[in-house]
């Protein structure tokens, strides 16, 4: 199997492993990393999920030698979107999934045209400094259907998101950084440590207030500032109920001056 799941406690890593191809998607691993994470969701005992690609790539895109092999627009159907319901699997497999748990993109080398679109998808994405990003299929004349033209804006600012967009250029992780496309920058080779420290430490708080808040800024967008404070009000008043007791063992002495080590 192209697809593994490593779990400890709270937290999943998801693992993507074809290391020949560099990880690029084919149906196979499309497939299993959207059941993985439809699971991930599922599980009352997950908490936070961290995508990880083995052998030096978190994913260089989709299979090429697979498109290749494809006969027409046909071969698309499959991915449709429809008007209504729940929207099928992607060419990439879960990037139309919207978890209600965290995820973070660990990063090693490229993060590339479908894969940048994957990384894009996540919550957090950390990068290991030789990591890069880039619209790289854009010299082939194939688009972003993966979510890049919608999430790419919204996290870099649309003047930012047309640069990288029209021009494919390569995105090395310190520009990446500079410009709120990642949000860690490590070592080579520590990205999957980092990513997973980070997911323990998230999986420590009170998970539903954290939901509330998650599911508040993902779903804003588009609606004006009334509005969106509205939802944020309704989505999480139940939760300040619960922060009551929180505010109680502040009061005996927890979490003083800031101190997250003891929650």
């Amino acid at each position: 199997m192209s697809v593994r799941i490593e779990k400890d406690g709270p937290v999943w890593t998801v693992i993507h492993s074809r290391p020949g191809a560099r990880n690029a998607m084919d149906p196979e691993s499309a497939k299993a990393l959207f059941e993985a994470f439809q699971s991930f969701d599922a599980d009352e005992t997950a908490s936070v999920a961290v995508f990880w690609g083995e052998g030096g790539a978190f994913c260089a895109g989709w299979d090429l030698k697979h498109a290749a092999s494809l006969a027409g627009a046909e071969a698309l159907d499959p991915f449709d979107f429809p008007n209504e319901g729940e929207p099928p699997m992607a060419a990439m497999g879960p990037s139309r999934l919207e978890l209600s748990k965290p995820l973070i993109a660990a990063v090693s080398g490229p993060a590339v045209a479908g894969g940048m679109e994957l990384a894009l998808w996540c919550d957090i994405r950390v990068m290991e400094e030789t990591a890069f990003m880039g619209v790289y299929c854009r010299r082939w004349g194939i688009p972003l259907i993966d979510g890049g033209t919608v999430r790419l804006p919204r996290l870099v600012g649309e003047g930012r998101a047309m640069d990288l967009i029209l021009t494919g250029r390569r995105v090395d992780a310190d520009e990446a950084l500079q410009i709120g496309l990642c949000e860690y920058v490590v070592p080579e080779g520590d990205a999957r440590a980092k990513a997973e420290a980070l997911a323990h430490d998230i999986a420590r708080f009170p998970q539903s207030c954290m939901r509330a808040d998650r599911r508040s800024v993902r779903t804003q967008h588009g609606l004006s500032m009334r509005k969106a404070l509205q939802q944020e009000w309704k989505g999480s008043k139940d939760e300040v109920t619960i922060g009551i007791e929180g505010a109680a063992r502040f009061s005996s002495g927890k979490g003083r001056g800031g101190d997250f080590s003891d929650v």
